[in-house]
């Protein structure tokens, strides 16, 4: 039974599943990347005070900060297309789908940022989180919209050109005699 507001039958499965296998394999990276230990002479201290390491980048000039802002950015970023594209559906409120998408990038980067305190060389950063789930939201503004849309139109083309079909007939409607009432 086909989902509502879901792609079509085994397209959609093939599309849920192949979202699943590339969001898996993104997490590992995610992991691979952020939880792994760094062997450094010293670490920055933690910051917790949101934007003072996004000053911090900006006053060692553009190149630098370009590259460390747009690292945080990129970082959870597919996630804002993938975890749509697990789901599956292609008829869903937009603003619901973004909340929910930069709600779970909000968590998945809180976990990474949690599990990171145990990582020598890594270090607690809450610009990363802010940039993480910034990259988030918009890769899903920027992409899934559109493709959800180009997706509701290829389908609704599909059924204006596929033939409509008569139902076959079933035979006659079962009579029901009456029967008397006792008195």
């Amino acid at each position: 039974m086909q989902r509502q507001g879901s792609i079509g039958g085994s397209a959609a499965y093939r599309i849920r599943v192949a979202g699943g296998v590339l969001l898996a394999a993104h997490l590992a990276f995610v992991a691979w990347y952020a939880l792994r230990p760094l062997d450094v002479p010293w670490v920055m201290p933690t910051n917790l005070h949101p934007l003072a390491g996004i000053r911090a980048d900006l006053a060692l000039g553009w190149p630098q900060a370009a590259r460390r802002i747009g690292t945080g950015l990129g970082l959870l970023a597919p996630l804002g297309v993938l975890l749509p594209l697990v789901h599956g559906r292609s008829v869903v409120s937009p603003l619901a789908s973004l909340v929910r998408t930069v709600l779970a990038g909000a968590l998945l980067s809180l976990v990474i940022e949690l599990l990171q305190t145990g990582v020598p060389g890594q270090v607690v950063d809450v610009d990363s989180l802010l940039l993480n789930t910034a990259g988030v939201g918009l890769a899903h503004a920027l992409v899934v919209p559109a493709v959800r849309t180009r997706l509701r139109r290829r389908a609704d083309l599909r059924l204006l050109r596929a033939p409509r079909q008569e139902e076959p007939a079933q035979g006659r409607t079962p009579t029901i005699p009456r029967v008397g009432i006792a008195p």
